[in-house]
């Protein structure tokens, strides 16, 4: 009996917090509409969420500090936004220690910097 617990405490444990991401199980199948793109309404909730943690007003690690439109619009302006959370040759990957932005994310960001950053 005892066996048969750890057996299936094991199976539990390695299927009970897995978590699919629907954009890379299904490429293409989910809307992105980066239509009328804004930095209050989409981006913003985008930044917030992946970047303040290390890069909000009062923590500004590296020196970078991304809370504001006004603060973003400079990394989004001389390029550092899109070549991190892009992962190109030359920039810091970001979100660091993080899965990557999503494409429709990182889609919607560059939506809004192409619409001069409304």
């Amino acid at each position: 009996m005892r066996a048969s617990a750890v057996a299936l405490f094991s199976v539990m444990s390695f299927n009970g917090c897995y978590y699919d991401i629907e954009e890379e199980l299904y490429p293409g199948s989910s809307a992105c509409d980066t239509s009328n793109v804004s930095y209050s309404s989409n981006v913003e909730p985008i930044i917030r969420r992946s970047c303040y943690s290390c890069h909000g007003t009062g923590i500004g690690l590296g020196g970078i500090t991304l809370e504001g439109a006004t603060n973003l619009k400079t990394y989004a302006d001389n390029g550092r936004l899109m070549g991190s959370i892009e992962h190109r040759s030359g920039y810091s990957a970001m979100p660091q220690s993080a899965p990557k932005l999503s494409d429709c994310e990182i889609r919607t960001i560059q939506a809004w910097i192409s619409a001069g950053q409304p």
